[in-house]
């Protein structure tokens, strides 16, 4: 007879769908503090690609089991590579896993706690939306080890200050959760006791609304940061003009005219 507990013990990522459209994924590797080795990566990766194609999830909230929430790359994996190919293969394979974050057609929020430094801090970074308990310090402290935290940057760079960023990117130096939540890295700070429901009441606000009209405008939305604003316009303009045309747009549309509550249909 199979143990499903030990399985799950020994799984690196669990996803649980409690049917309401939002996924869980949990990343498990709690005796590691959840740190992003390839083999975590690519099951994470395998999750996120089956997520984008499953009508059933809404949103998806990522976590991780234990003390922290991830303190970046695994240094006794990258300590062992013997080669330059295979750490740029580590490289492109973390840089892939942020970019199908931001690519998935799913809303993705980050739930903090304990730590997120170097590849996690990219990984909160990354996500939508981000909320974390009072206690969780982020970092990029690659500086400190002599290993500049240059793919953390990117991400980082794309949602705090300038200044900011090389604050953090320069110095090491841990932050605690009011000032991430200063700097714009995430979008809650509360208390543990209060964690779950805080991240629960983002997710499931969210999961009320059209996952067509989501996917659209997560798309634009990242599409538009890397344009000047008469491109961006010109793109966002084209965006609105489809949007209107679909049938979640007619059915809001005439929803909020009636007073009553949409019924989605998602295209």
């Amino acid at each position: 007879m199979v143990d499903v507990a030990e399985m799950e013990q020994d799984a690196l990522l669990l996803r649980q769908d409690r049917g309401n459209g939002i996924a869980h994924l949990t990343m498990n590797r709690p005796t590691a503090f959840n740190a992003l080795s390839s083999p975590l990566m690519t099951a994470m990766q395998d999750e996120l690609n089956a997520i984008a194609k499953d009508d059933a999830v809404r949103v998806v909230i990522i976590e991780g089991a234990g003390r922290g929430f991830c303190a970046g790359h695994d240094l006794r994996e990258v300590t062992s590579f013997e080669t330059v190919e295979a750490r740029r293969a580590l490289m492109a394979q973390c840089s892939q896993l942020m970019l199908s974050v931001v690519h998935s057609p799913k809303p993705i929020i980050a739930k903090g706690h304990g730590v997120a430094s170097a590849a996690g801090c990219q990984l909160v970074a990354s996500c939508d939306l981000a909320v974390a308990d009072d206690d969780t310090r982020f970092a990029t402290p690659g500086v400190n080890i002599g290993l500049f935290c240059s793919t953390p940057m990117v991400a980082l760079g794309r949602n705090v200050a300038r200044k900011h960023a090389m604050e953090m990117l320069l110095t090491g130096e841990a932050m605690d959760a009011p000032t991430a939540y200063r700097f714009g890295l995430i979008n809650r700070h509360v208390s543990n006791s209060a964690l779950d429901d805080t991240v629960m009441e983002f997710a499931e606000l969210i999961a009320r609304k059209s996952s067509y009209t989501l996917r659209v405008g997560k798309e634009a939305f990242y599409r538009q940061q890397d344009m000047d604003l008469e491109q961006a316009y010109v793109m966002a303009s084209e965006v609105m003009v489809q949007n209107m045309l679909a049938e979640d747009a007619h059915e809001g549309m005439t929803a909020f005219i009636e007073k009553r509550t949409p019924v989605w249909r998602d295209r």
